[in-house]
């Protein structure tokens, strides 16, 4: 079995060199870091995790907890997570919870075990950690109310009212919104940013066109034919996702009502599929591969430094108009 000083000698660097490559690469010039890692191949090292960890109190593993695995949103999210973690010498574990507390909590205590160095949570519950001092967790995506908890995320009031405002400017004033969960406060805030450009365009805001859904498929073609059924005019849905979005799309179809000339539509989260629905979503695009990678960046920086403050940062996120939507025209759908 080689060793690191064989790998040091072989490659003309100090063992302290050869480490930091294969831990730290980020800190390790790139032809330095060629030389060692064409050295490793060559002499087929191993690096020896288990003595590392024992050396370091680290196991360089961190869990990524995700809420529904099957929605695409999350996808790009946990690329930059572990994008950010390849690049540092950590590995990630993929935790769907389903909204389960009992799944948090197992996941929980493979940190307090030191089974796993820290947690990302893409959902507005902190898990409890049975540890002293700082909690090595970092929220994405969501808000968490516990102000030692670093966070990423974008203004979703802002960027509601953006999607709003650009569907008041095409002359729509029956607009519908699927909401997503209460109990996720980014729906709340999505919400309240479709109140705010009513009231800004003064609109009567009209509790028969909110209907509350799951962020699924599924609950987009319900709440159209809800909607539909109650013969209740709209010109335009503003959704609280993609997946909803997606849905509406279908079920408007499947009843005979044209997108964008009925009816328009706008999604939010602007995931892959979005650019491929016919027509193409018009959405708000969330910088989904930067939150991973900033969820990732404030997880490392917390875990070599646990006093650092926290820090909550917004990133921006973009109206990306497509072929969903379109100016009203004459009349509102209230179809049966």
């Amino acid at each position: 079995m080689r060793t690191v000083k064989e790998i040091a000698a072989a490659a003309g660097v100090s063992v302290a060199t050869v480490s930091r490559a294969l831990q730290r690469p980020e800190v390790v010039s790139e032809s330095t870091r060629q030389r060692i890692h064409e050295v490793v191949k060559r002499l087929g090292y191993t690096p020896n995790a288990l003595a590392r960890n024992l050396r370091t109190s680290r196991t360089r593993l961190i869990v990524a907890l995700v809420p529904d695995i099957a929605n695409p949103f999350f996808s790009e999210v946990i690329r930059g997570i572990e994008q950010v973690a390849h690049e540092n010498g950590y590995s990630v574990l993929l935790g769907e919870t389903q909204g389960s507390l009992v799944r948090e909590q197992a996941y929980a205590d493979m940190v307090a075990a030191r089974q796993a160095d820290g947690i990302i949570t893409m959902s507005p519950r902190v898990p409890a950690i049975p540890i002293d001092g700082r909690l090595p967790v970092v929220n994405a995506c969501e808000y968490v109310k516990d102000k030692d908890i670093s966070s990423v995320y974008i203004d979703n009031v802002a960027a509601a009212v953006a999607a709003m405002d650009y569907l008041v400017a095409l002359g729509h004033r029956e607009i519908a919104f699927f909401a997503g969960p209460a109990s996720s406060p980014i729906c709340v805030d999505r919400e309240q940013g479709y109140r705010l450009a009513l009231q800004k365009a003064g609109i009567e805001p009209d509790p028969s066109l909110t209907v509350v859904g799951d962020f699924s498929i599924e609950a987009g073609e319900r709440a159209v034919d809800l909607l539909l059924s109650q013969s209740r005019p709209f010109s335009a849905v503003f959704c609280s996702n993609d997946e909803m979005a997606i849905g509406a799309l279908r079920a408007l179809s499947a009843r005979g009502v044209r997108v964008p000339e009925d009816v328009s539509v706008v999604g939010f989260d602007d995931i892959r599929f979005a650019r491929y629905t016919s027509p193409s979503l018009t959405t708000i695009a969330q910088p989904k591969n930067a939150l991973g990678r900033e969820a990732m960046s404030m997880m490392i920086e917390l875990l070599n430094d646990p006093s650092v403050p926290s820090r909550k940062r917004v990133l921006s996120a973009d109206l990306v108009v497509r072929g969903s939507t379109a100016p009203r025209s004459g009349g509102s759908s209230s179809r049966s």
